[in-house]
């Protein structure tokens, strides 16, 4: 099909319906933890909506402007925090949303609903740019989705380019399923060592330690240089990864990718701590107990500790005991938000194991992680292919069936 073949349309000529929903009241427990699961714009991190963190009832729902996204929409984050607005993501579920998620639903009569997805995922600085000139609260509204010009070629092949990129999908799905469950296989030995301690006779030995976390651990704190200061920040990835907490997690258990960068100059100068590969990391500010090991030098910003090994036999322990603890008990007041700090990171106990048992759960352990950070390189290699022939087969400057050769 050549490129003259494709024809321009607003969305709102393609779709059956553009809306928003909305948020039952939070002070009604009765409207909460229901079966009817519940999506936020800041799940839309991820690319494919399988379930929600939360739920709610159907009072809950009737009670309250959120609506029901169907299984095949494609929703938008309108509205969020950090780099959240303009996130697209793909529904495999019936989901209620909330106000700052848009879902739209294809005409699957002239829009393939995939290519759609495809196609919206595609164009995430252009809704940033949109939502900044045209609202106030720099929001996507339905409006500006509906009014947004889409190029497509027939529906043949609108289908034929989105099973393309749906089957580079489909694997990068499966290595991600093999690596949570090669993960909670070693969270399920930990907890069988170091929560029943089976191999210890069902008590814990006499020798282990428990002191203040920074007796057995480097920890550091990261730091976020001036925004004012242009220069510091960057997006070419030859400079230095600078996390935070929404980087934290999108990937799974290892960390080498980030949304943006800093300078070396902003790191030297702003004395910015850059921890090496292996390092791990906890998120303890708004968003609490994310945790993540570094996969190469990277640095952070100031709502993420980092937990330096000076054993390297000790790095799949902490990681699982890291995961383990419950962050709403460190805290003095009924805020966690505002009740963890990077003094009671420090100070937190911890019960260290002996060199030897930590020895031979390492052996064990290492390489469930090995093998989960193999296949996180095989997923971002297939990321990288994706992202490669998304623009081009959208746009029609390769041809579909070169691009399954």
């Amino acid at each position: 099909m050549s490129l003259s073949d494709w024809k321009e349309y607003k969305i709102a000529d393609l779709v059956e319906i553009i809306f928003s929903g909305g948020t039952p009241n939070t002070k009604v427990n009765e409207y909460w933890n229901g079966s009817l699961p519940w999506l936020s714009s800041g799940e839309t991190k991820n690319r494919y909506i399988n379930s929600t963190e939360k739920t709610i009832t159907e009072s809950g729902a009737q009670n309250s402007s959120t609506r029901l996204a169907l299984s095949g929409d494609v929703v938008m984050a309108s509205a969020g925090q950090g780099y959240t607005r303009g996130q697209v993501s793909f529904l495999n579920i019936d989901t209620f949303i909330n106000q700052s998620v848009i879902a739209i639903r294809a005409n699957e009569k002239v829009l393939d609903k995939k290519f759609l997805f495809y196609n919206l995922s595609s164009r995430y600085e252009e809704l940033r740019a949109i939502s900044d000139s045209n609202s106030i609260r720099g929001s996507i509204t339905t409006k500006m989705v509906k009014s947004m010009n889409i190029r497509i070629p027939d529906l043949n092949t609108q289908k034929a380019i989105a099973n393309t990129l749906s089957s580079i999908d489909d694997k990068i799905e499966t290595s991600k399923q093999i690596n949570h469950h090669l993960e909670q296989m070693a969270q399920a030995i930990f907890k069988s060592w170091f929560v029943d301690f089976e191999p210890f006779g069902g008590e814990m030995p006499s020798k282990w330690q428990t002191k203040p976390a920074d007796c057995f651990f480097d920890i550091s704190i990261g730091k976020t240089p001036p925004r004012k200061e242009n220069w510091c920040f960057s997006e070419d990835s030859k400079d230095v990864p600078w996390i935070s907490i929404s980087d934290m997690g999108k990937e799974g258990l290892f960390i080498n990718k980030t949304s943006e960068y800093l300078t070396r100059e902003a790191i030297d100068k702003f004395n910015v701590k850059v921890v090496p590969q292996n390092t791990i990391l906890l998120s303890f500010k708004l968003t609490i107990g994310r945790i993540a090991i570094t996969n190469c030098k990277m640095s952070t910003n100031e709502a993420i500790a980092h937990f330096k090994l000076t054993n390297k036999h000790a790095l799949e322990w902490l990681y699982c005991f890291l995961n383990n603890i419950n962050y709403a008990e460190l805290g003095n007041t009924s805020s966690i938000a505002t009740a963890i700090n990077s003094k009671i990171i420090k100070s937190m106990l911890i019960t260290m194991p002996d060199s030897s048992s930590l020895s031979k759960f390492h052996k064990i352990a290492a390489p469930i992680f090995e093998e989960i950070r193999n296949n996180h390189g095989e997923i971002e290699s297939l990321q990288n292919l994706r992202n490669i022939l998304l623009p081009k087969l959208l746009s029609g400057e390769i041809p579909v069936n070169q691009a399954t050769k």
